[in-house]
């Protein structure tokens, strides 16, 4: 398969989490989908870069702590959509617990993970605007990928 647009991508959250943390597991789950989302954000870990530069010898370069990363969905405001009000009801201050997370790619292709909602904030633009909803999804575990059947 070539490129793709990212047209036709969902995402989707579950509180309950996964029996084995793998594609078996995460399919198991019942997520509701999150709508009104214009972008999800990018996926996929960094790994921090450990250098130390000996008095003599080359400079050694070594892969120190991975994040995992975080998304900043942008999403138009629906008070009636379930999958915003699972994520509001994350994005609680009190409340810390981990969310299953799944994204799908036009393809079918899936991304399985655990994440925090940090904040909700609404961004109330001009007149002909939108009004929507920038929360950070922070992913706290590896990225479970899962190809299109």
């Amino acid at each position: 398969m070539g490129s793709s647009t990212a047209a036709g991508s969902t995402i989707a959250f579950s509180a309950a989490a996964p029996a084995t943390f793998d594609a078996a597991g995460y399919g198991a789950l019942t997520f509701t989908e999150v709508g009104g989302v214009e972008s999800i954000g990018t996926l996929g870990a960094s790994t921090g870069k450990v250098d130390f530069q000996p008095l003599k010898g080359p400079r050694e370069k070594h892969k120190g702590s991975t994040d995992y990363g975080s998304l900043q969905p942008s999403i138009a405001l629906d008070d009636a959509d379930a999958g915003q009000t699972l994520m509001k009801t994350a994005a609680e201050p009190d409340n810390n617990a981990l969310y299953s997370t799944r994204v799908i790619y036009p393809s079918g292709a899936k991304r399985f993970f655990q994440s925090r909602v940090f904040g909700w904030p609404e961004d109330v633009g001009g007149a002909d605007s939108i009004l929507m909803a920038k929360p950070t999804v922070e992913i706290n575990t590896k990225i479970v990928k899962v190809a299109a059947t």
